[in-house]
């Protein structure tokens, strides 16, 4: 498996999106990441993809930008990968490529909602611990935070999601 990450060129979009649909039973991710690209929360360096030796899209990650409490979070959302290249560790790579970006750009928060033996493996734990609410009527183990380097033990608070993500 020749695959590597990097940034999502704006010319990646409609790649992206063919990825979404393919991924995922209906259209609601692939137009989450569009409308998130017309949204103030929208974070280009934050949007990762993975690649094949013939620089074809197989993947995509997003994170973008979230309110808790007063502050600033990244909300993870959403991974997608292609069919035929799932369950080969793409998910993974992607993952891991936005937190470590998101590190380095001195974030200090990444809240998801998923299945916490996935995301148990980046480091995510359960919001709660760490103070933080979230708008959504599920088991507390799936709202995870995943603390990065530069985290103070702030922000905490309730979750607000930008608009795109509708009535989460």
């Amino acid at each position: 498996m020749n695959v590597s990450t990097r940034v999502e060129l704006p010319s990646d979009a409609p790649a992206t999106r063919r990825v979404h649909m393919a991924a995922f039973p209906g259209p609601d991710e692939a137009d989450l990441v569009d409308a998130l690209r017309r949204d103030g929360s929208w974070l280009p360096e934050l949007s990762v993809v993975a690649v094949d030796e013939r620089e074809l899209i197989v993947g995509h990650v997003l994170l973008t930008r979230l309110e808790v409490g007063d502050s600033g979070a990244l909300a993870l959302a959403p991974v997608g990968v292609a069919p035929e290249w799932q369950r080969k560790g793409i998910g993974r790579l992607l993952v891991r490529a936005a937190l470590d970006a998101a590190a380095a750009a001195g974030e200090k928060l990444v809240v998801v909602l998923g299945d916490p033996a996935y995301y148990g493996r980046f480091g995510f734990t359960p919001a709660a611990d760490h103070e933080v609410s979230g708008p959504f009527d599920v088991p507390a183990e799936y709202f995870q935070v995943l603390p990065l380097p530069a985290y103070d033990g702030t922000p905490k608070g309730h979750c607000r999601y930008p608009e795109p993500f509708g009535d989460c």
